[in-house]
């Protein structure tokens, strides 16, 4: 295809699968950058020959400089590195596959640069949305989603006017422990947690799919990207996770998108748009699966979902504090530190200790998302 990629976050799960896309289309991989997975980014660096590789965690950058001492490329390291990658205008477009706080500020660099972003990085838009699509806006950058959800949404409006949506209906899988009572998930582990029915994901994400945090932060994203208010979204569990959004419009009629539970669609549609082509990944056979099944989430015992939305409710700093504490709540639930149900304790308390402001400039989300986290790691 000749288009040149910039990829952040090379190495975990969406950046592996958008690569699977690259080998289909034959892009040209212009950077790569991983968190700290130093092996596996050195066989991407020699297998696609970047321009740039980037490696965050600035305690291996002379490793990987070692490993790739005999080819020509660029190594960069830490938030500057992220960043250099992510203003690089020999791109054609962005991939921003991080995850956590971390996104967010390459996001906003890409943006001033003038680079269209494909957006995989939630914690971009969950803290920093009215900074970033305002950004985008001004600078005129598209923002093509990669979240399954969103991928949806955005194929759903296609065509339509914008002015005649009613609302998103907004998927769920439910995650592991559908149907499980409070009292059910008092002793569980993060192995537990960690077995996702149908999608294969990073740890971090998996788990806010148990809680279903990850679907507060995308009713959060779902926000920002289409312009929309909270009473617009309704979030449904429909667990064959084959309905991957759908829009309903004032006439009443309801648009949905279907396809197997496979991350590679999203990725490729945001890729290639507004191009379609074969993807890396197996035909939807309805017939196989026989029934689809929906129904209301279980807001009392997964918490998590109510509090998310209740953030962007509230609006300003609270929804970077809302993420900035779950994202410590989770790490600690997965080295053992806390019970699974803590997660939503912890976060609720941040949101209640950690004063509210308005957002005026990334300083205000950073801060919020600091205060955050030390509350949290107060209350473990």
């Amino acid at each position: 295809m000749g288009k040149r990629i910039s990829i952040l976050g090379s190495t975990g799960s969406i950046g592996t699968q958008a690569l699977e896309v690259v080998d289909k289309h034959g892009f040209k991989v212009h950077a790569l950058a991983a968190f700290r997975s130093v092996e596996l980014l050195e066989k991407q660096a020699r297998k696609y020959k970047p321009k740039t590789v980037c490696i965050y965690c600035e305690e291996l950058y002379n490793d990987l400089k070692a490993r790739l001492s005999d080819i020509d490329v660029n190594i960069v390291c830490g938030m500057d590195g992220l960043c250099e990658v992510a203003s690089d205008t020999q791109a054609d477009i962005l991939l921003n596959s991080v995850v956590g706080m971390v996104g967010l500020k390459p996001t906003l660099t890409a943006i001033e640069a003038g680079i269209p972003i494909a957006l995989a990085n939630k914690e971009t838009l969950v803290a920093g949305g009215s900074l970033v699509m305002r950004a985008a806006s001004e600078k005129r950058v598209p923002i093509y989603p990669v979240d399954s959800e969103h991928s949806a949404i955005f194929q759903c409006l296609q065509g339509n006017s914008r002015k005649q949506l009613h609302k998103i209906i907004l998927t769920a899988s439910g995650g592991p422990f559908y149907g499980k009572t409070a009292d059910e998930l008092v002793n569980v582990k993060a192995a537990d947690a960690l077995k996702h029915p149908n999608w294969d994901m990073g740890s971090k994400i998996t788990i806010d799919s148990a809680t279903l945090m990850n679907k507060g932060l995308e009713f959060i994203e779902a926000k920002w990207l289409f312009d929309v208010t909270p009473d617009q979204i309704e979030v449904i569990v429909h667990r064959q996770s084959v309905v991957h959004s759908a829009v309903e419009y004032d006439d009443y009629s309801v648009i949905a998108q279907l396809g197997v539970p496979d991350m590679k669609i999203p990725i490729q549609y945001a890729l290639l748009y507004p191009d379609r082509m074969p993807c890396p990944t197996g035909r939807l056979s309805l017939t196989d699966y026989g029934k689809l099944t929906f129904a209301k989430p279980d807001m009392e015992t997964f918490r998590c979902l109510p509090m998310a939305i209740e953030s962007i409710r509230r609006g300003g700093t609270v929804p970077a504090v809302m993420n900035g504490a779950n994202e410590v709540a989770v790490a600690a639930f997965l080295k053992g530190k806390t019970g699974f149900l803590d997660i939503a304790d912890l976060v609720e308390r941040a949101m209640d200790i950690v004063p509210f402001r308005e957002i005026s400039c990334l300083e205000d989300v950073l801060e919020a998302d600091e205060a955050a986290r030390e509350t949290v790691l107060g209350l473990i």
